[in-house]
């Protein structure tokens, strides 16, 4: 008889887009290990998401610690807690280490990290989108028996719990009126993952006469694309630096369409259901890591060459009547 699992650690440090795609293989950890006490390891940003999930009975935020000192203190706490078993979904050098300082006895661990117990041996596993390849891992710890594995065929995070925390209904933040999200922004150090601000105004507009509003999300330092939207759109919202991750998720589900670059926020909106178009360039690979759901994709290796035309066609396909 196999010894019961009561004590879990799952590992998940960054970044969004990559947390929003893992919380389905932490929806079936949770689901094959019900009694058990979930703790998550990740970083602040995660925080506040993740303890509003129904997924762990607890969070701790110092995944990547810095200096010897925070090193030790992890390594102290991490064997302390004597987990039964860990899931490793960062697979990464810094969650490896992790593992490597927690020897010679740590625990059943679910990863790569070389000398790990349930180890994830498919070679194929970096060609896997996210999504696939972290359902053939819970398959290879045995959780997951039947776990889907051919591209395509994973289902994406669910996001439900969030959504049941915010009032129902999809009228716009500022009105009774329909409304499009736009999401124009990404990291500051791969611009060319970004379609130019313009070609979201010049969209904005058409969308905005056809009867609606436009509505700008991102990080504070994104409020130059939106102010360089408003100029085209007139009345769009500017809701740069006044969302978290659950107000992300709640206007996205309530919109009657997504429009973004392959970034953390896009990435969180879609998982909720909602209609989106996100652009891809070269700098990235949807086969990998595209969200799931009701999404169109459109690529171009250089998203300045991607028209204003070709993502007003992606958009009416999937926009209701006005």
């Amino acid at each position: 008889m196999s010894r019961e699992i009561r004590k879990i650690l799952v590992i998940k440090l960054s970044a969004l887009g990559d947390f929003v795609l893992a919380l389905a293989a932490m929806k079936k950890i949770r689901e094959a290990h019900k009694r058990a006490h979930i703790t998550l390891l990740t970083t602040p940003p995660f925080e506040a998401l993740a303890k509003a999930s129904p997924y762990f009975n607890a969070v701790e935020t110092d995944g990547r610690p810095q200096g010897l000192g925070e090193w030790l203190a992890l390594r102290g706490r991490l064997k302390a807690a004597k987990y039964d078993r860990v899931y490793d979904l960062q697979t990464s050098a810094q969650s490896a280490r992790i593992f490597h300082m927690l020897a010679p006895f740590p625990p059943e661990w679910s990863g790569i990290a070389a000398g790990c117990a349930l180890p994830h041996r498919n070679p194929n596993r970096n060609r896997m989108h996210t999504l696939e390849r972290q359902a053939d891992q819970l398959k290879y710890a045995g959780i997951w028996p039947d776990a889907p594995t051919e591209p395509g065929s994973a289902p994406g995070p669910d996001l439900s719990w969030v959504l049941s925390r915010s009032p129902q209904g999809r009228p716009g933040p500022g009105g009774p009126r329909p409304y499009v999200l736009f999401v124009p922004g990404g990291s500051a150090h791969r611009l060319d993952k970004r379609w130019p601000a313009e070609r979201y105004g010049q969209l904005g507009k058409i969308l905005a006469e056809r009867g609606y509003d436009i509505v700008v999300i991102g990080g504070l330092q994104e409020s130059a694309l939106a102010r360089q939207i408003q100029r085209e759109v007139g009345q769009a919202r500017d809701l740069t630096g006044r969302t978290d991750f659950a107000k992300i998720a709640v206007l996205g589900a309530k919109a009657a369409l997504v429009v973004g670059n392959d970034t953390g926020p896009l990435h969180l909106a879609a998982a909720t259901g909602s209609p989106t178009v996100v652009l891809f360039s070269s700098a990235s690979d949807p086969e990998l890591a595209a969200p799931r759901g009701h999404v169109t994709v459109l690529r171009s290796g250089n998203l300045g060459d991607l028209s204003v035309a070709e993502v007003l066609q992606a958009a009416n396909a999937l926009l209701p009547p006005v």
